[in-house]
């Protein structure tokens, strides 16, 4: 936070009065009860230390990209790999789908629901007794702070009993934070504090501030404004941030414009931060200045929160009457092009809209004069129809165009990165590319190490990569396994006989033990052609992260989605294999010269890459 700010002043002899008796003008109080060191500035007149580090414990601006499920779209990190529990819907015209839940790996909740299945096991029941004992005793969790204000030397002797630890203040202060105690029993704290110490740290006032902040306290939000703006030449990202979030939710609201451009002049304002000026910009009509910043955030290459999104659509509302009788308004039809390139900007980046904020959407539309929208909640048929106005939906294959710069793009970033060949030879890639050159174009493409490792018997594996290959052969695809040489010595897991078989069935090319198979699986799939799938449980997000840009990353999400091939299942002597179901359509925002159709977010169980199952959709009637 720069240099120590040190701002100090002596106490006077006249009794100090605590904070807890004077109100709301607490403040003013403590202004009154300290002397004026002639040495120091009338700014000085709030004591306060600035460290180096002064809020460690509050949150600072924000500056997490919202778009992929912005707002309270927090998603878990999940295994690359699947469990034996999935299941599937549908069917494809060539591959046996399995025909029950869910329809695809990709579907969200699919990730969550197999976590459960796994947590389920008997080696996790004991998780209560391995809970560390610290997580419930470190810190404010500990601490409790007291039911009522306390005098200077009851807060001593609290002090005390706890150890007089150094940071008492400060967790004590996290501890109120955190039981949202009263105002008052925070006041008496920073009382004693500075009658204890001469000086209010830094910290310890930031943390005051939040409590203010959570707790609606916006009056006196504005008596702690006034004195660090007093104190302090300018205001870390923090305390910016907090009094952003209480100023637009007040008559002052505009103020926070101004403590915005203030930021910008020291650190990148958060989405957050932005949206919040925003919000309270549209819910009192100044839409021009609510899309002035809107336009600024975005060309700053931040992605707006959800919560911002719903503002603007929400403020779109108004007729074109109000909108007249308000200077710093723009017009309805500026407005609605501005909403409408919102929804074209989830499209370009792959952004799913919470159920919330279609709701939203949906209000608007529908409230567009003359132009007869109407909304409604659906699902997509596993055709890609829609269930409520059965238009058909877009495909989920990529076009020639598409397909040829994703092959290009996966060639450079992925199979010739520069870090390809700590995962293979240069002498093994090219003996691979010849290989793949002299066969035949491909069907699918398998990962054997993957595939056999499905089921928990480990001691059957080539039995189990057998039965995959043989329900591919029986569909009357060409097929090529990759492995490693290691699965060729026979053994327990990997017997001759069955691997004798496999070789039979499929071309074969078994990569050294070191080497990674994954750029083999994308090239020969790639390099086979827009109709050739790849069966494997990887879902292949390091590879996807190699990717230069986000354009092309999102196209290889698409056609994985497309080409990705998951067991269902375990797999079972004398029973056919099934596979989860490749979904025909592209999930993604789309529209048409009469209708939208706008997948969106009803669940939290969502993991970043899996998509929703359930549509927005509208309609305009003539």
């Amino acid at each position: 936070m720069g240099s120590t700010m040190i701002l100090t002043v002596r106490i006077c002899h006249k009794p100090f009065q605590t904070f807890c008796q004077q109100g709301s003008s607490a403040f003013t109080t403590l202004k009154t009860s300290l002397c004026k060191s002639s040495q120091q500035p009338l700014s000085a007149r709030f004591l306060c230390t600035r460290d180096r580090n002064p809020n460690p414990g509050v949150r600072q601006a924000d500056t997490r990209n919202s778009g992929q499920g912005a707002g309270k779209n927090t998603r878990r990190r999940e295994d690359e790999s699947w469990g034996d529990a999935q299941k599937g819907r549908g069917k494809t015209s060539t591959l046996r789908q399995k025909p029950s839940f869910p329809k695809s790996v990709f579907a969200a909740g699919t990730a969550k629901r197999t976590a459960e299945m796994m947590i389920r096991k008997p080696a996790l029941v004991c998780q209560d007794e391995e809970e560390p004992e610290g997580r419930m005793t470190r810190g404010a969790g500990k601490m409790q702070p007291p039911e009522r204000p306390l005098s200077a030397s009851e807060w001593r002797k609290l002090k005390e009993s706890l150890g007089n630890s150094q940071r008492f203040e400060v967790r004590m202060m996290q501890a109120m934070f955190s039981s949202q105690a009263e105002l008052d029993i925070a006041k008496s704290l920073l009382t004693f504090v500075a009658m204890e110490t001469g000086t209010l740290p830094y910290d310890l006032f930031l943390r005051y501030l939040t409590l203010c902040v959570s707790g609606g306290h916006d009056a006196e939000v504005f008596d702690v404004y006034d004195i660090m703006r007093g104190s302090f030449a300018s205001l870390d990202t923090g305390a910016s941030s907090l009094f952003i979030k209480s100023f637009v939710r007040t008559a002052r609201w505009r103020e926070a414009i101004n403590i915005l451009n203030e930021l910008k002049k020291v650190f990148s304002p958060s989405p957050r931060n932005y949206g919040d000026v925003i919000s309270a910009a549209m819910s009192h009509g100044d839409t021009t200045t609510a899309w002035a910043l809107y336009d600024e955030l975005t060309e700053k290459g931040l992605s707006p929160y959800q919560e911002t999104w719903d503002a603007l659509f929400k403020g779109g509302r108004k007729t074109e009457e109000e909108s007249r009788n308000e200077a710093a308004a723009m017009s309805q039809s500026e407005h609605q092009e501005k909403l409408l390139e919102i929804l074209l900007y989830m499209r370009n980046n792959q952004i799913y809209p919470q159920h919330s904020l279609a709701s939203s959407i949906k209000t608007w539309f529908e409230s567009l004069t003359g132009q007869r929208w109407t909304g409604g909640w659906t699902i997509a048929t596993p055709q890609g129809v829609c269930g409520c106005c059965g238009s058909e939906l877009e495909s989920i294959q990529l076009t020639a165009e598409e397909y040829q710069q994703l092959k290009d793009r996966v060639m450079t970033d992925v199979i010739q990165g520069q870090d390809v060949f700590n995962k293979t030879t240069p002498e093994e890639l090219e003996k691979f590319k010849t290989f793949v050159k002299r066969k035949p174009a491909f069907d699918v493409v398998v990962d054997g190490l993957n595939v056999a490792n499905i089921n928990k018997d480990k001691s059957k594996l080539s039995e189990t990569l057998l039965a995959v290959v043989s329900e591919l052969e029986h569909q009357g695809l060409t097929i090529l396994v990759l492995g490693r040489k290691h699965m060729l010595r026979p053994s327990r897991s990997w017997e001759r006989h069955n691997m004798d078989l496999i070789r039979q069935k499929a071309h074969c090319f078994f990569t050294e033990n070191i080497s990674e198979d994954d750029p083999f699986l994308l090239y020969a799939t790639l390099h086979s052609g827009n109709h050739c799938k790849f069966v494997s449980r990887d879902l292949m997000r390091d590879h996807k992260a190699c990717l230069s840009d986000g354009a092309t990353r999102r196209l290889f999400f698409k056609w994985q989605r497309g080409h990705q091939l998951v067991v269902g299942g375990s797999v079972a002597a004398g029973r056919r294999v099934r596979f989860l179901s490749i979904p025909n359509y592209d999930t993604i925002v789309q529209t048409s010269a009469d209708s939208w159709h706008l997948p969106y977010d009803d669940t939290e169980d969502r993991s970043t890459y899996e998509v929703p199952q359930r549509w927005l959709c509208l309609t305009r009637k003539h």
